[in-house]
């Protein structure tokens, strides 16, 4: 990707440059990642219908270790994008909480491929259905509870910073992306949504991840030149 017109890292910053670009990508590649991996398996895995069933049901059963590998995969690369977030942001507004809250959302991620959701909605049909919340589906609500609430504001922190940068458009987007992903979980969760709930997730997630894939493209853009010319 093209980086930000007239400015070149000086070579004692060059290394540490290249290596906070590489950092970011991860956050570029993170949400396509986890949604490309999560629908994919959703339309081949049989019994699952992507109207009723949560993407987190397709860690159970056989081929479960796929979606329990995307959680943690995923999950690392948020870490290592809010590592380059900080890197990138150096000082001043949400240099320190926007990547710290972004790193709680990619530990969420990881804690919720150890612990699993429960068999629930006919899914898989092969497991006994759930007449309870386990203890570890308990723990995996709560990672994501923790997880979505620390994305849903760090977005909205690093909004601050995006607006007094001048980026009002992307700044705007945190500011309505943000919130109403935190809205759609809560409504999912609740069951306030009915049917509707999981579906309605799902664009939301799809809605937020497109979201950090622009703000990291962003900040990739705005790095000095490092190819050493």
């Amino acid at each position: 990707m093209p980086t930000r017109a007239g400015t070149t890292s000086p070579p004692e910053r060059l290394t540490a440059d290249r290596v906070t670009k590489s950092l970011l990508g991860y956050g570029v590649i993170a949400g396509p990642v986890f949604v490309v991996a999560s629908v994919t398996q959703g339309l081949l895995r049989e019994g699952f219908d992507l109207s009723r069933h949560a993407w987190s049901q397709l860690a159970l059963g056989g081929p479960g270790w796929i979606q329990v590998t995307n959680f943690v995969v995923v999950g690392l690369m948020v870490v290592a994008a809010a590592v380059g977030l900080r890197r990138a942001l150096g000082s001043g507004p949400a240099a320190t909480w926007s990547p710290r809250l972004l790193a709680a959302f990619g530990v969420s991620l990881l804690v919720a491929g150890a612990f699993r959701v429960d068999p629930a909605g006919g899914f898989p049909a092969d497991l006994p259905q759930a007449t309870g919340i386990s203890g570890p589906a308990t723990v995996h609500l709560l990672a994501g509870a923790v997880g979505f609430g620390s994305l849903a504001a760090a977005v909205l922190v690093l909004a601050r910073r995006l607006a007094g940068e001048g980026f009002r458009r992307l700044a705007l987007a945190c500011r309505v992306v943000g919130p109403a992903f935190l809205v759609g979980f809560v409504a999912m969760a609740s069951g306030l949504l009915g049917a509707a709930g999981v579906p309605v997730f799902a664009i939301a997630v799809v809605c937020v991840f497109v979201l950090l894939s622009a703000v990291f493209v962003h900040r990739y853009r705005v790095m000095p030149n490092t190819d050493g010319r």
